[in-house]
This record gives C-alpha cells, structure tokens and sequence, in this order.
C-alpha cells in the first residue's frame, strides 16, 4: 500500500509529535481522509465489489487490498450511521408505512424490516431472523428511540405479529391501517436495497448484513434530493444537493 505523509506538529508543553487526525478514528489509516471517504461511500451506494473498488483505485495509482475495503466499512460506516440516525430526530412524519423485505445471510432468508413516512423519508430499518411479534416490537421501539417521534398512522399488511406487537408498543395511542395496496409506494422503496445487495450475493454474518444495509439506507435517505414522494427535482438542483451533501457527509466522518 502506498504510505502517504501528513504534515506533523509537535507538543510545545510535552514535546509529543501528532497530526491533523491524532486522536481521531481516522488514525492510522494510510490513505488520504478524501480518498478513504470515497471508498466507503461507493462501497455502500454503488453496485461495486470489494475487489471492483480495489482495482478503480489502482488505476489512480493507489494500492491497496480488497480487504483493506472490507475494514474502512466495518470502522467507517457504522460512524455515519450513527450521526445521520441522530439528524433524523424529531424530523418524521406522524404517518409510518411498515414491510418487511428479504435477505440472504448466511444461506438462509432473513426479515428486514423498513418504514418510511408520508413524504417518504425513512423511518428506520431492523434485521431480524423471524417475522413475529417480538421482532415487529423491536422494530417499533428502535424507530421511536431514533426519530423520537410517536406515530398518529402505522400501515402494515395483515401480518398477525403487527397488532399485539403496536398494542405493546403504542396502545391505544396509534391508529392501525392494514392494506396491500396502501404500501405499494414502500414496497418500490424496497428496491434501493434490494438492488444494492442483489450483487453481493448475500452476507455471512448477521451483524454484517445489518450493519452493511443500516448504513445503505440512511446514506441513500441523506442524499436523497426530493422532500416529497413524486416530487420532481431538475437536475441541475439534483447535482447541486448531492454535490453538497455529499460535503456533509464527509464532514461528518471528520469529526466523528
């Protein structure tokens, strides 16, 4: 791997030499912030393999292994989701729509759990082995410990997990809708996801995949450019709000 240097300071009072990331999770990570930045952000929005970013990168004339990537994820993308689940607080609507999708760990089919509200903006996700009450009251806790938002309308399909799992939650306090068709717009939602982990051809472990997928959705809710389902955003103001978001974002891993 090519070592890159950074400028050194030295400690007048203790004589001890530091740099602009001592002390920071980017410590000792070999690459410029920049460029390490960027390999997890594709890592998590492009259909890229570990080995397809290791080799777009050799290309510019940096050198580094496939698992190098592997391990800026498991540091890295845990830290963004951590500070964009704490901007979501306070800031969801009061109407939620709830499914579950499908994926492949370790060989067999697991539940992930997704909401989003009104206007689309997600809610939360939840990985779990089983579908059933337990793991809907999981769900729901985490969502409400997130966006610190009670909910007025919680839409579901006629799971029979949903209604004990929202009195447990909630009591009387939400207004339970079951619908198909209602969730039709949450359902295409489930593409973003689904379309990002289909190539990867499943995860080994659970904490992987539930750590892997977290960080995909709210990376893709944050960059998102709409407010509102269907609205339509020219697209020179698109690049513009990804252009600085994507600023924001690596402000964010900076002082993580």
């Amino acid at each position: 791997m090519k070592i890159f240097r950074r400028k050194r300071h030295r400690c007048r009072a203790c004589g001890r030499q530091f740099n602009e990331r001592t002390g920071t999770t980017l410590n000792r990570l070999q690459l410029p912030t920049d460029v390490v930045f960027l390999i997890v952000l594709w890592r998590l929005r492009l259909k890229l393999s570990l080995r397809d970013l290791a080799e777009i990168l050799l290309l510019r004339g940096l050198v580094f292994s496939h698992e190098a990537v592997r391990e800026w994820e498991v540091k890295l993308a845990p830290l963004l989701t951590e500070a964009l689940r704490k901007r979501r607080k306070g800031q969801i609507g009061r109407s939620w729509y709830v499914d579950e999708t499908y994926l492949k760990v370790a060989g067999a089919w697991q539940y992930l759990y997704r909401a989003i509200d009104t206007d689309g903006n997600l809610v939360d996700i939840y990985l779990s082995a089983t579908r059933n009450q337990a793991a809907a009251e999981a769900f729901f806790r985490s969502a409400v410990d997130v966006t610190g938002v009670i909910p007025e309308t919680i839409t579901t399909d006629k799971h029979a997990g949903y209604p004990p799992a929202l009195e447990e939650v909630f009591g009387d306090d939400v207004e339970h809708r079951t619908s198909k068709f209602k969730n039709n717009h949450l359902e295409q939602d489930h593409r973003g996801v689904k379309g990002r982990t289909h190539p990867m051809r499943g995860f080994q472990t659970h904490i992987s995949a539930h750590r892997f997928c977290r960080a995909h959705d709210v990376v893709r809710n944050f960059l998102r450019p709409a407010t509102k389902r269907k609205q339509h955003v020219p697209a020179a103001r698109r690049r513009a709000i990804h252009v600085q978001r994507v600023a924001a974002l690596r402000d964010l891993l900076v002082v993580a």
